[in-house]
């Protein structure tokens, strides 16, 4: 026998559905409605004392902005709103057709939880395909932005699959329903690892959808209040859908030869640390640097940056970065730096000093402007210095 409450609640949201889209709920729809709102008053009302705290196979989905602070920080904060706001509407809209419940916006990043059901793998499936669909519509969002003369946004995506605790958690005055457990806070740290326009994946879940997504090979990561590391990989598409994830490859831009000192201070948990240690950045382009470092850095920690471009009399500063590449020669430690958020300024600067540094290329108003033909020229001599002295050591 239904529920009156349910049942009165339904119609009145049958009621607001038609008003705003001229059609009421119908077949699935309305039966999933029925369904969450049997199990919210349920829950609710006490009805069934062992239910008020649920625990339940679920694949969690949690997507996080890169960069989002630096962008609140150098934009109005009018623009920076509309930006958001037009990436979560977007976001919302893909996330409701794959049949995701989001559990919570949190500040930049948002919540996803897909219900696993009798079908098998059917939510891990809907979970992959959500994240590689929020990737594919940030790539037709940032064409947009270009085109306004906006930020670009990037999403760093992080999916884990296993049991949960569901809670209503609060008090009369205020409560709310959510997933809580170990499970939740693995999907945190996996996102925490992933870069811009990445989507990483817990081993839990590459188990349940390596038939169907194409994955990178494994890498083992530690992560805070695990004893043990952990297995992630990258998703780079579901191919039997023809869709796949549009990850810059930056490690594929121009890259030119340098030896620059620089500074950087480690980040954690979104927090800058105050101890400064110095290196050597030994190659740039425009989306990361190789760098010099007297010890290593765990693979994936983020720093942030501070070098100064002495050709262009610019100290470039809150660069971040995150360490994709991790190796030792001769005692001496090198990693790979991806950038993950950068002003716009200071990646303008960057672009110009290295295509400085890139033999074919000449100043706009190299034949008017003489201090455009000095910088030219010294970053010619950094790019022999550093030619010179890679023969010395061969």
């Amino acid at each position: 026998m239904k529920d009156p409450v349910v049942h009165e609640a339904l119609r009145q949201i049958q009621d607001i559905v038609a008003q705003e889209t001229g059609n009421p709920l119908a077949g699935t729809a309305k039966s999933r409605v029925q369904r969450v709102l049997s199990s919210a008053l349920g829950q609710l009302a006490g009805v069934r004392g062992e239910d008020r705290h649920l625990t339940r196979d679920v694949t969690i989905l949690l997507a996080d902005l890169r960069g989002f602070t630096t962008i609140s920080a150098n934009y109005p904060a009018v623009i920076v709103l509309e930006l958001l706001n037009r990436c979560f509407v977007r976001m919302s809209e893909i996330i409701f057709q794959h049949h995701g419940g989001i559990d919570k916006f949190m500040g930049d990043s948002i919540l996803v939880i897909f219900e696993s059901e009798a079908r098998g793998n059917a939510a891990v499936q809907r979970a992959l395909h959500c994240a590689v669909d929020m990737q594919l519509a940030m790539e037709e969002l940032n064409v947009q932005h270009r085109d306004e003369g906006w930020p670009e946004m990037y999403f760093g995506i992080g999916i884990n699959t296993g049991r949960v605790m569901a809670a209503l958690l609060g008090s009369d005055l205020y409560s709310e329903h959510t997933v809580i457990g170990d499970e939740v806070n693995l999907a945190s740290r996996i996102e925490a690892f992933s870069l811009r326009g990445q989507v990483l994946v817990s081993q839990s879940t590459y188990e349940l959808c390596q038939d169907f997504a194409d994955c990178g090979p494994p890498v083992q990561v530690y992560m805070k209040g695990k004893a043990e590391s952990v297995l992630i990989r990258e998703v780079k598409g579901i191919p039997s859908l023809g869709k796949f994830v549009p990850r810059r490859e930056l490690r594929r831009s121009a890259r030119v030869d340098v030896l620059l000192p620089f500074a950087y201070q480690i980040v954690s948990r979104k927090t800058v640390l105050a101890t400064v240690d110095t290196g050597t950045i030994h190659n740039i382009g425009y989306d990361g640097v190789l760098v010099e470092i007297e010890r290593p850095l765990p693979l994936y920690a983020e720093i942030k940056l501070a070098v100064n471009l002495v050709s262009l009399g610019y100290r470039a500063e809150d660069v971040y970065g995150r360490i994709v590449d991790v190796r030792e020669d001769k005692g001496r430690w090198f990693c790979g730096v991806e950038f993950t958020s950068v002003t716009r300024q200071a990646s303008e600067k960057i672009r110009l000093f290295v295509q400085m540094l890139i033999p074919s290329y000449v100043p706009v108003q190299a034949t008017r402007d003489p201090k455009s033909t000095q910088e030219a020229a010294v970053g010619d001599i950094d790019h022999r210095a550093v030619q010179d002295r890679r023969r010395i050591e061969s």
